[in-house]
């Protein structure tokens, strides 16, 4: 579904990828997962077209980004990218917007209604539904962002950090499961970043970690355990490959503090 080819981008002087090589599969839930500030969110951005990478190929199902704009509106129709912090129209209710979205991605209108009661219900803002955007909160915000990417009914997503944002614990059971229950039952691909790997450890049939601009590992959570000579949890694993120091930096802390030492 996704091909990345030598992909480069900086900020002016400042390198975030750096010959970046990827292979996403179709029906696969990939997470992203690297220190703040590595290039997760930058990478999304170019998977989804809104960076141009300075050098480098982007190929989303078999079609270039940039090379034509039939081949550009075409990839733009199949994928969903949801943002960090997304812009959200104030003023509008949570079920106009929903609808907008949905009727610019051309969804058959009955099913659109359908679906987007059955969103309103699943994130618990059925009862907000006719509010404007402005008076909620902003976990029900991210809320209704959420469900604008669930909406279109694509086969690939691109969501930089869906779990944040204030988003509640049934909000965060009711994204795993929608997420799995696409990539099993649909054939959906989604592409997800997350800061804390807890939180896709359940989820992610591959996992890239990235590190200074680079894929540092993209494999299973199995293989990768056997790369990092680890058994324990993806945060330990997650440690081993790409902070192998921290557990002696934690100790250098405390043994460097005055009350510690007395």
């Amino acid at each position: 579904m996704i091909e990345l080819e030598n992909i480069v981008q900086h900020y002016g002087v400042r390198p975030v990828l750096t010959g970046i090589n990827l292979r996403i599969a179709k029906g696969q839930l990939v997470s992203l997962l690297g220190p703040n500030g590595m290039g997760k969110t930058t990478l999304l951005g170019v998977m989804a077209g809104v960076l141009s990478p300075q050098k480098g190929q982007v190929t989303i199902n078999g079609l270039a980004r940039r090379s034509s704009e039939e081949n550009e509106l075409a990839i733009r129709r199949q994928t969903a990218y949801l943002p960090d912090h997304p812009w959200l129209p104030q003023n509008r209710t949570g079920r106009e917007f929903l609808i907008a979205i949905g009727q610019l991605y051309q969804v058959e209108p009955e099913r659109l209604i359908d679906h987007v009661e059955r969103l309103l219900r699943l994130f618990d803002l059925h009862d907000q539904g006719d509010w404007p955007i402005r008076s909620f909160s902003n976990g029900q915000q991210k809320k209704i962002a959420l469900s604008a990417a669930l909406v279109t009914e694509v086969p690939l997503m691109l969501l930089d950090e869906p779990f944040a944002g204030g988003l509640d614990p049934s909000g965060i059971m009711a994204l795993k499961q929608v997420l799995l229950r696409l990539v099993r039952d649909r054939g959906t691909t989604v592409v997800i970043s997350a800061p804390v790997p807890e939180l896709v450890e359940e989820l992610a049939d591959r996992i890239a970690i990235i590190h200074r601009g680079q894929i540092v590992a993209f494999d299973t959570l199995g293989q990768l355990r056997k790369q990092a000579g680890c058994e324990g949890p993806l945060a330990e694993v997650y440690q081993r490959l790409v902070h192998p120091e921290s557990l002696d930096s934690i100790e250098a802390y405390f043994g460097g503090s005055r009350e510690d030492r007395r």
